[in-house]
Parts: C-alpha cells; sequence; structure tokens
C-alpha cells in the first residue's frame, strides 16, 4: 500500500561523524552529501528530504541568519526539506556535559539554544515543516556508574532546563538512546531518566534501530540484558517487544538502520552500535518488521518523518550513490508497511 507519510529523509551527519581530516575518511562537504541524496530515486520516488548536524564545517552553530537562509536555499534547490536538527551539545563543540558542574551544564543548555534558534530561521524560510532537536547527555558511562541515581538526577535537572528553552521556540527534544551515552546507555536507563525528565509534551526518545538492537544484548548493562548470544527468533521478537513497548510512548523521532551484533567507533566518537549498509549480508535486523514495532502510534505522537542513519560507514560506501537507492528502497519498504496518511 502507499503512504504520504511518513516523509523519508536522509542524515547528513554521517559525512562528519568520525571523520577526521587528513586520514583516509575526512569529513565529506555538506553539498556533496545533499548532492547524493537528490539523485537517488527509485521507481520515481525520492528523498523528502535531510536532518541536520549542526556544527563545523556543515554548519556554523552561530552562523548569521543570512547564512542560514543561504543553506536552506542550497537544500531547497534539491528539492528537499530540512527535519530534525542534532543540536551540538557535546564538550568541543558548543556545549559539555549534561552531568558536569554548573559551567558544563550550563554550555550544554546554551548549544540547545543555539540548535532552536536556527531550527526557528529554517521554519521561517519554509524549507523545514517539522522536526525535533535531537540531544544526548554529552558523556560517556565510566563515570556515571560512580553515582547513577545522582547522576541520572544531573542530566535530568539539564534536560529540564534545555526542555524549558525548546519549549520557547515550539520545540521538542529527542534524547537518543546509546550504549555510550551516560544515564542512556540501556533501555531501562533511558525510560529512567526520561521519567525523571518528566517533560513528555518536549522531552522525548529517539530511537534507531542499530542502536536499540544493542539495548537489547546489555551492552554496557548486563543487568538490563533481554537477550543472550544464540537467542532463537521468538526470544528475539519476545524480548523486541519488552523494549519497544517500554520505549515507543516516548518516542518522537526514529531512525532507520541496520547493525550486524557489533559495536564500533572512529575518530573521537566512543564506540556504539554498528551501522551497516541496509542490504549488509551480516544485518540482524528484519529493518522492515523492527521498524514497525516503533512506528506504531507515530502519526499521533506528532512523528511526520523518518531517517535513515549511516553513521560512521566508510566514505567508499557513502561516496557511491547506489548506496543511497539501496537504502531509499528500505525506506520506502519501511513506510509502506507502517506509513500513515494525514
Amino acid at each position: 500500500m502507499t503512504h504520504s507519510l511518513p516523509k523519508l529523509h536522509n542524515a547528513m551527519w554521517p559525512g562528519l561523524v568520525g571523520k577526521e581530516p587528513g586520514t583516509d575518511h575526512p569529513p565529506i562537504s555538506l553539498e556533496k552529501m545533499l548532492e547524493m541524496t537528490g539523485k537517488a530515486h527509485v521507481n520515481g520516488v525520492t528523498y523528502d528530504g535531510v536532518d541536520l548536524f549542526l556544527f563545523h564545517p556543515h554548519t556554523d552553530p552561530d552562523a548569521s541568519e543570512t547564512a542560514i537562509r543561504n543553506m536552506a536555499d542550497l537544500i531547497a534547490a534539491h528539492g528537499l526539506k530540512v527535519g530534525s536538527l542534532v543540536a551540538p551539545v557535546w564538550p568541543g563543540t558548543v556545549g559539555d556535559s549534561a552531568m558536569g558542574d554548573e559551567a558544563a551544564r550550563k554550555k550544554f543548555v546554551l548549544a540547545v539554544e543555539k540548535a532552536c534558534r536556527i531550527g526557528k530561521i529554517l521554519r521561517e524560510h519554509g524549507v523545514r515543516e517539522y522536526g525535533v532537536i535531537r540531544i544526548d547527555s554529552a558523556t560517556g558511562t565510566s563515570t556515571w556508574h560512580d553515582d547513577p541515581k545522582g547522576n541520572t538526577a544531573k542530566i535530568a535537572k539539564t534536560f529540564q532546563e534545555a526542555a524549558s528553552v525548546a519549549a520557547s521556540y515550539n520545540e521538542r527534544l529527542a534524547a537518543e538512546g546509546e550504549i555510550c551515552w551516560a544515564g542512556m546507555h540501556s533501555w531501562k536507563d533511558m525510560v529512567d531518566l526520561l521519567e525523571a525528565v518528566d517533560r513528555p509534551k518536549t522531552v522525548g526518545f529517539q530511537a534507531d534501530l542499530a542502536h536499540t538492537y544493542l539495548y537489547l544484548l546489555g551492552y554496557n548493562a548486563e543487568e538490563h540484558a533481554l537477550l543472550k548470544p544464540g537467542y532463537s527468533d521468538e526470544e528475539f521478537w519476545a524480548a523486541y517487544k519488552i523494549m519497544t513497548d517500554a520505549l515507543r510512548p516516548w518516542t518522537i523521532d526514529f531512525h532507520v538502520a541496520q547493525n550486524d551484533g557489533s559495536v564500533h567507533g572512529t575518530g573521537s566518537h566512543d564506540k556504539t552500535g554498528r551501522h551497516c549498509p541496509a542490504d549488509d549480508p551480516n544485518g540482524k535486523l528484519d529493518i522492515v518488521k523492527c521498524a514497525g514495532y516503533w512506528l506504531q502510534g507515530a502519526k499521533e505522537r506528532g512523528i511526520e518523518h523518518i531517517c535513515w542513519d549511516g553513521c560512521m560507514f566508510p566514505n567508499a560506501t557513502l561516496e557511491n550513490q547506489q548506496t543511497w537507492n539501496t537504502i531509499l528502497k528500505t525506506m520506502i519498504d519501511v513506510r509502506e508497511a507502517a506509513g500513515w496518511d494525514k
């Protein structure tokens, strides 16, 4: 069945995350990422838009309104819209740890405000009609374990302050669950954090198929593992239901992805779920079926688009046009199986 929603987006940050100048995986420009996305097509269907990482060299978080509007014009020229935005919340960008000292937490909130400002300009331009601001705790798991309850409370307080800023811009924040982020590194800790924040109208969850697969296996949180190696299909789907039932009510942003069961990291990015091509023979996920679990009730939660995340794909893969056609076909399959109309 053909559906008009959700809109199909491609992520731009795979051109940046884990990429380092002077190596065999240098950053790929926004212009190049847009070009590859704009050229992708499957039986006349194209991508509807892109999700952006608001940091150099793609986007200066302090760019002038004129510069942001020029970027919007560039994106629109490819026939694309803008959806969700990744706030530059990490140490070394604009932000700092959400469970750090007062100065660090202020920097985190400032990064969210800068993202909201850019989002507002993009909305006023007309290129952005939906989407959220994506965040995480911007700190690793090792120090979180020193005081789980106290550190979760610190992160929650920071998220609450960021939520007040976001609400003033009519934005929502989606906290990304990854095994590398403190207080967000297991499905149970993620639920606990969202409940502690307690801003359901403004702060929700951003689910990624690759990252949430590792939630099932208990990486960085063995006590919350729902599966053991050698699991059966029956055991997998039973565990998947437990996890998605817990997190789906919070889910306001969604990434389609594949995972081969391993962790991976390049550059300064901590090791997390390995994203694989949609047709990777080692992929562990039935992408379409798994996506359906997360997209139940998505329309009612305000989701209008889904995004493919190819984070830390090799440059040769990213620069191969067929990669994006194959991914687009998978995105279309997800929409046909779990989509909806206005």
